[in-house]
């Protein structure tokens, strides 16, 4: 009984920060940025996500596919806001706007990663590597895309570069969605 408790608990306590692959997570400002702020940091934020994958094999004569399971998590313990700096409700609104771009990077992320990941084939002889590689890959595409991101709309306060990528993240959302349907129809 205390182990399907402690699971249910688990589950409740996760569920609410993962990523399904209907949308992604809604940060809020209560839920999500429980951590303390890093005073040194010159931000006034701070969005930290993970994304965890595990696999299994499946194997078929010479070639190798996986079943996939992952998740993305806003990490609340190491998410933090400055309030201090944000004073005002439109400043609130903004940075929070900003920090959801960051978590719908991450939706793209999940998306791709399962198309990509799980819709090949892999050798007998080196799958873990091919598979570690092909994520590690996806991984630093989205890292770079995160940074660049917060360098070209100066962390969200060039609300003209943040509208630009506010379009970018909701075309890849659709080019991924589309590209996750068309590759289930095979």
């Amino acid at each position: 009984m205390k182990i399907i408790s402690i699971l249910l608990i688990y589950l409740a306590v996760l569920i609410p920060f993962q990523i399904t692959d209907e949308v992604p997570i809604q940060l809020e400002w209560d839920t999500h940025y429980r951590g303390l702020p890093n005073s040194q940091s010159p931000f006034f934020a701070l969005t930290t996500m993970t994304w965890k994958y595990s696999y299994q094999p499946q194997f078929y004569k010479n070639r190798v596919t996986i079943k996939l399971r992952h998740q993305i998590m806003v990490e609340k313990q190491s998410s933090w806001v400055k309030w201090e700096k944000i004073r005002d409700e439109d400043a609130r609104i903004n940075l929070l706007h900003h920090e959801q771009g960051h978590a719908n990077i991450q939706y793209i992320l999940f998306l791709e990663a399962d198309r990509v990941l799980k819709n090949r084939s892999y050798s007998v002889k080196d799958y873990k590597a091919q598979v570690s590689k092909l994520a590690n890959d996806i991984s630093d595409y989205f890292n770079t895309m995160q940074n660049n991101y917060d360098d070209e709309t100066e962390h969200g306060i060039n609300r003209k570069m943040q509208a630009r990528w506010d379009k970018i993240i909701d075309d890849k959302i659709a080019e991924a969605k589309a590209a996750t349907l068309a590759d289930s129809r095979k």
